[in-house]
């Protein structure tokens, strides 16, 4: 069988590609498995490998990483899938593909292909839940939210945090939410954008001291806010369209942008290219002269409605 993992979602395939070894190990052993990163390897020596035959197995496990790194496997994947013996399982991992290229319309045409996409809003909270059960533990709604609003989307940062959190205590609240996690840069920056434009100063200043606090640097967190920008002209340049939509088309996060849109829908799309305009004269003056950073990004935060 020829298999290929892509999708923006690490956790899934990750999970998946975990689940096709064990099971190979489990009926074949491991020695006929071996693992190739195809921008380090010959294409001979690839091609060679899922020839050959196995030996003191039944089978041969063969996974290849990122196989558009090398550019004459990607040129000949139609000759190379053929010569794939019928002795040996192949599966090709790539997170992002060029979904206009030869290899890509190939393998999706040729192989069992899994595209693993992030979870919407909706799906995550439900997946969270179902992952503190399988530990033993139990979550409100609630709860699951706010681990996520913390932490971010995620999942595998989520999946290690809920070990830790049932680990402490089984019933996971916000307390033991706050007492063992850190909020994630991104979901931190989200939250200092609400409350600038919210006017909320004293918010605005904790929250830019906490990210401090976490060793992020004043231009981390002017590049952060960039980001977070970028998608919200996204999501408001978008208007009306549904936020899977956006989503899909712009290659982002569903969680992400169900989230931006709620700050979206507060602002207008003027009031927007000032702030974008403000930012770029902060990052400006930062990369022109010597100026204080911290100063210069609390100042802009704080004023961010005017």
């Amino acid at each position: 069988m020829i298999t290929t993992l892509t999708g923006t979602n690490g956790f899934l395939l990750r999970a998946k590609l975990r689940q096709l070894t064990d099971t190979f190990i489990a009926q074949y052993g491991n020695f006929g498995m071996e693992r190739f990163p195809a921008g380090e390897t010959d294409y001979e020596k690839l091609l060679d490998s899922v020839q050959a035959l196995p030996f003191l197995a039944e089978r041969r496990l063969v996974i290849i990483d990122t196989p558009s790194d090398n550019k004459k496997l990607a040129e000949h994947i139609e000759n190379f899938l053929d010569g794939v013996s019928d002795t040996t399982d192949l599966v090709l991992v790539e997170a992002k593909f060029d979904k206009r290229s030869q290899l890509y319309k190939v393998l999706k045409k040729q192989t069992d292909l899994h595209d693993f996409v992030q979870l919407d809003s909706a799906q995550l909270p439900q997946w969270l839940a179902s992952q503190v059960q399988e530990q033993g533990g139990e979550i409100t709604a609630a709860a699951a939210r706010y681990l996520i609003d913390r932490v971010g989307s995620d999942q595998l940062r989520l999946s290690n945090e809920i070990a830790k959190l049932v680990v402490y205590a089984p019933k996971v609240t916000n307390e033991s939410i706050d007492l063992l996690t850190a909020p994630a840069p991104q979901s931190t920056i989200f939250e200092l954008l609400d409350a600038a434009f919210a006017g909320n100063q004293k918010r605005v200043l904790q929250l830019y001291d906490e990210q401090r606090q976490q060793k992020v640097e004043p231009q981390a967190i002017l590049a952060l806010l960039v980001w977070q920008l970028h998608i919200l002209a996204v999501v408001k340049a978008a208007a009306d369209t549904p936020p899977a939509k956006i989503a899909e088309e712009a290659k982002l996060n569903p969680f992400v942008v169900r989230k931006t849109a709620v700050l979206a829908s507060r602002m207008t799309l003027p009031q927007l290219k000032q702030v974008v305009h403000r930012v770029l004269e902060v990052d400006t003056q930062l990369k022109q002269r010597p100026i204080n950073a911290d100063q210069a990004i609390q100042t802009l935060l704080l004023t961010i409605q005017e």
